[in-house]
């Protein structure tokens, strides 16, 4: 567990789509597609309402985010923000620090109090787990200091390596 400002950062080993939330985070592409990696898992167990919400928003440009439904999943949002342009894309510690960004706010606007976060852009966009983690803690220590409504936020990953790469960076 660590403090930044007055929010509270969790690192965990685990399953995105079983965290219980306010917000889950899918590190999308800009067209809403929920395919493969993290946006295909929380498709899956939350139901594909999440997924033709999304695309009626499409396209959403890296640096934007939104916010649908969560389906079946025990969060009451899922917060779409963009790493990539279009699907399986390769993508850059930039993007992912955008989409952190914008996800961070978009979960505050909503009035969130918790989100959880997944490695950001270490999937099919290829960004090695230092650099995402380096990338997604630069956001949040931007972003601790203006938080109003959201407290607690959780980063998740199925990959030991990127919850040890947040674990270094946070350090």
């Amino acid at each position: 567990m660590f403090r930044l400002d007055n929010l509270t950062i969790e690192v965990e080993l685990g399953d995105l789509t079983k965290q219980k939330v306010d917000v889950l985070c899918n590190p999308a592409n800009s067209l809403m597609y929920m395919g493969g990696g993290a946006a295909g898992a929380l498709k899956r167990a939350g139901g594909e309402e999440i997924e033709r919400e999304a695309l009626k928003h499409a396209p959403v440009p890296v640096g934007k985010a939104i916010a649908t439904t969560a389906g079946k999943l025990q969060a009451r949002w899922v917060v779409h923000a963009p790493t990539m342009e279009r699907p399986a894309m390769p993508t850059t510690g930039e993007t992912v620090y955008l989409a952190t960004k914008a996800a961070l706010d978009c979960a505050e606007q909503a009035g969130a109090e918790s989100i959880v976060l997944p490695g950001m852009g270490t999937g099919v966009g290829g960004v090695p787990f230092e650099g995402a983690a380096e990338a997604m803690i630069k956001a949040l220590k931007e972003f601790s200091p203006v938080a109003k409504s959201l407290k607690e936020i959780v980063l998740c990953d199925l990959n030991e390596e990127m919850v040890d790469a947040w674990a270094r960076a946070l350090r």
